[in-house]
């Protein structure tokens, strides 16, 4: 695989695995050091299908922000848990369906901080932001994202990826229900985290958590989605990452994940 990043920028702490830092190393990225390939390989030797589980978390992101710009004509999304910049980053996919698409990026994580300015390009006609906040304050985040986003018009959620680093799942549910009440109807949320859904998926988290800082917590399908409760659905439902309506050439040769997602409506 990759052999990493150079020197990391002041502050940054690379003798322990990240989480963006390990993803961004199974995505095939330069934004790593040698403790996040080091669990890297350690999760990927017990479960190699965790680089196909990460590519099906970005690969929905593309289609399910492709689908809510072209096909529900939103032009707002605010992007929580953004990771390290890289190819198919949500203001890519949206401005390219609708050059005026504005998008909020919230994380923080100093690396990714210091990578952010990657983040804040985009077409002339739309904007970005980046706003350093821990999600779990949703109070700071909708307030410094209402300074780029119009809250009396739809916008879309997006959490992937994230939302299992808090490991109480009625917290979890709650706080994504948290930031839903603030938004108005039309809006939509596009959800997508690990599940235990494998034996490999089970023993890479416990490889994780035994070696990265932050631990990673799988929940069912049922508790994904319990994170869609009171919202509507689109087709196909909470599915398999692979699953949710998957580009027509790999409709044969589709593979479940051990990522399940889903979008939804806000009536």
């Amino acid at each position: 695989m990759d052999t990493g990043s150079g020197p990391a920028p002041a502050g940054i702490d690379t003798s322990v695995a990240h989480s963006a830092r390990v993803w961004n190393y199974w995505l095939g990225g330069k934004d790593n050091y040698a403790a996040d390939r080091e669990v890297g390989d350690y999760v990927f030797a017990a479960y190699p299908e965790i680089v196909e589980a990460a590519r099906a978390d970005r690969a929905f992101l593309v289609r399910a922000v492709t689908h809510l710009a072209h096909e529900e004509g939103i032009r707002q999304f605010l992007d929580i848990g953004t990771g390290l910049p890289t190819h198919g980053n949500t203001h890519e996919v949206a401005q390219a369906a609708a050059p005026e698409s504005r998008i909020v990026y919230v994380d923080n994580d100093p690396l990714v901080l210091a990578h952010a300015r990657a983040l804040l390009t985009g077409t002339p006609e739309g904007a970005t932001d980046y706003i350093d906040a821990d999600l779990r304050d949703a109070g700071t985040v909708l307030r410094r994202a209402g300074e780029l986003l119009d809250f009396s018009r739809p916008i879309a959620l997006t959490v992937l990826g994230t939302m299992g680093h808090l490991p109480d799942t009625a917290e979890a549910h709650a706080l994504v229900a948290r930031y839903m009440q603030a938004l108005p109807s039309g809006s939509f949320l596009a959800l997508c985290d690990g599940t235990s859904t494998s034996p490999g998926m089970i023993e890479a988290a416990e490889r994780w958590n035994a070696t990265a800082a932050l631990p990673y917590h799988l929940r069912t399908p049922e508790e994904i989605a319990g994170f869609f409760t009171g919202l509507e659905p689109l087709e196909p439902g909470v599915v398999s990452a692979t699953r949710w309506r998957p580009d027509e050439t790999d409709l044969g040769t589709t593979r479940d994940a051990d990522q399940y997602c889903g979008v939804a409506r806000k009536p």
